[in-house]
Order: C-alpha cells, then sequence, then structure tokens
C-alpha cells in the first residue's frame, strides 16, 4: 500500500466519511435483511469502530483503499492489545475478524470495492470448548428449590413464578432471551407447546414438558394475574414485580437464587447460568437417545455442527463409565 493508491486521511484522524457510511450501511444490513440480535449488534458496532480507528490511523478514507497486510495488522493488534486497550480473547478476536470480513464482502457487493482483502485472511480459531451439563439429580434439584412451596404472602406469586421459570428453561431447551421474549399467546398449554422465537428471528415450535406445563399453568392461574395487576398489561409471560416483563438480568438473578439454595456454583467458571440449563437439556435428551437432528431442532441451530458438540459431552461420559466399569479398561 502506497501513498499513491491511498486517499490520504491523515494519520489520528477521525474515520472518513465514507467509511462511516460503509459502516452505517453494513450495519443496516445486518439489522434487515440478517435480523442479528442487538446484543450482536452492539457487539459488531464496537468491533467496526476500532476497525475505522485502525484505517484511520493508517490514512484509509474508503474501504477500496485497503489491502490484505492492513486487515491482518488490525487483527494482529487486537490479539496483541495495546495502551487502550487489553488483548482480545480468541473467541472475541475471532468476532471482531467475522465482523471485519463481512464488511468487506459487503463493499463488494455493493460496489464501494473491487476486491476483498479480508478473504484470505484467517480469523483465530477459538478452542472448543464442552458445554457444561448438570447431572439430572442436581437439576432436580435446583428446580425443587426454585421458589420455595413455603413461600407465603406477597411471595408466594414470585416463588410460583420463579418455579414455573426454571422448569420452563430445562423443559423446553430455551435461551434465556426467548424465554423472557415469549407471550401468553405463545403458549398452548393443552397441547403442551409454545412458540419461541430465536435467531435471526427463526421461529420453532416446541414441546414443553409435564412438570413444566404444570408448573407454568399454576403461575399462570394463580399468581401472574396478581404480578399483571401492577403494570400495563404487557403480553410476556413471565412477570416482574412491576407488572412489566421480566428482564434477562432479573431471570439471572432467579436462577442464581434457586442455585445457591441448591449448594450449585453461582461464582467461577463452573457457575450455574441460564444456558447451563439449556446445556443440559440438550445432553439429557441426546443420554436418553434422541437422534441429534431432532435436538438440533429443538435447540432452533442453524446448522447439526453447532449441535453435535454434545455428543462430545456423552462421549466423554461414557469413557468414563467404561474406563472404571471395565475390568480391562486400564491397560
Amino acid at each position: 500500500m502506497t501513498d499513491s493508491t491511498v486517499e490520504r486521511a491523515g494519520a489520528g484522524d477521525e474515520p472518513a466519511p465514507a467509511l462511516r457510511r460503509a459502516v452505517r450501511g453494513y450495519l443496516d444490513h445486518l439489522t434487515v435483511e440478517r435480523g442479528l440480535s442487538a446484543n450482536t449488534l452492539t457487539s459488531y458496532r464496537r468491533d467496526l469502530d476500532r476497525y475505522l480507528t485502525t484505517l484511520a490511523d493508517a490514512g484509509v478514507a474508503d474501504l477500496a483503499s485497503v489491502d490484505a497486510g492492513l486487515v491482518e495488522a488490525h487483527l494482529a493488534r487486537l490479539r496483541a492489545g495495546d495502551d487502550d486497550h487489553p488483548p482480545l480473547a480468541v473467541t472475541s478476536a475471532a468476532r471482531a475478524a467475522s465482523a471485519v470480513r463481512g464488511l468487506h464482502r459487503f463493499a463488494m457487493r455493493e460496489g464501494l470495492a473491487g476486491a476483498d482483502p479480508s478473504r484470505d485472511v484467517r480469523p483465530p480459531t477459538p478452542p472448543r470448548r464442552l458445554p457444561r451439563a448438570l447431572p439430572v439429580d442436581d437439576v432436580v434439584r435446583l428446580l425443587d428449590l426454585a421458589g420455595p412451596a413455603t413461600a407465603t404472602g406477597e411471595d408466594a406469586p414470585r416463588a410460583l413464578r420463579d418455579r414455573a421459570l426454571l422448569e420452563f428453561l430445562y423443559g423446553t431447551g430455551a435461551r434465556i432471551s426467548e424465554a423472557v421474549g415469549a407471550a401468553v399467546d405463545d403458549l398452548d398449554t393443552d397441547e403442551g407447546t409454545v412458540l419461541l422465537r430465536g435467531k435471526g428471528g427463526r421461529v420453532r415450535l416446541v414441546p414443553i414438558g409435564g412438570y413444566a406445563v404444570d408448573a407454568v399453568r399454576a403461575y399462570l392461574v394463580r399468581a401472574r394475574p396478581l404480578l399483571a395487576a401492577a403494570g400495563r398489561g404487557t403480553p410476556a409471560v413471565f412477570l416482574n414485580a412491576r407488572g412489566g416483563a421480566l428482564s434477562r438480568q432479573g431471570a439471572w438473578g432467579i436462577l442464581r437464587q434457586a442455585a445457591d439454595r441448591a449448594g450449585l456454583p453461582v461464582d467461577g467458571p463452573a457457575a450455574v447460568s441460564p444456558h447451563t440449563l439449556r446445556h443440559s437439556y440438550a445432553t439429557h435428551l441426546l443420554d436418553g437417545g434422541a437422534d441429534v437432528r431432532v435436538v438440533q431442532e429443538l435447540l432452533g441451530h442453524a446448522s447439526v455442527t453447532t449441535t453435535q458438540v454434545y455428543t462430545l459431552v456423552t462421549v466423554e461420559r461414557l469413557r468414563e463409565v467404561y474406563a472404571t466399569a471395565h475390568p480391562r479398561a486400564r491397560g
């Protein structure tokens, strides 16, 4: 890249207007055409802001002037860190690389650049981490202690809600965002099904386990009307004490309290989270003989490759059983 081929913006300047417009167009495309979640868009916007800073520091004013060396230098800088930013973890760096590569592909399609300089730049590969699933006995203890039956008075509606929420999460494998985003009209407790709205705007119909149906019915009849009386008529299934839709943070707090009562970890890398129940749901289905493609549909994964990581969990469990039970497992 030479001065003759790059329109100079001046090192340290604000990103050139053409770059800002390109990023806005790309984010609008992700919002409208791809339907990415607000959290993902926020992360992409932050990643691309840092990329534009790199381009401005290099004096680049448009995407047509970027070469592969500059893309590689930016990604290396993310991994190394600088005076203003700590080094990015592999997973965060991979996401940032995905944002940059997506921007350049978009620029090519829109005629903003004649080539994609990021095409041959490989993002770092995140380590493959096995999802953590709770043993069935731990899940049962957690659910039994969610919303204690001894709760009375003004605590009783919240106790019924808490039990219904955690039974719902484990009984459907829903993401926390799907659970708190579910509306009453999405539920069919007679048929034992619920419509879940997942990533990318995808909607799927999922069966609800019998224990979850009973807990949700009890909550809808005996608790939700009392909670709703304090609010303004939100259609959400799960409500907070003010009658509004329960937030993700509120749902997380409910699980944390139940986990603490059950003697399960609430801090550190082994802490129980809403996703732990989703992982447990998938693992227990596979342990029970469910087909991986059925589990894929239930979880709302776009690719079966994502679901197959759970098969590694069950294989690891089989190895443990074999190693301890077979007389000639040890050489």
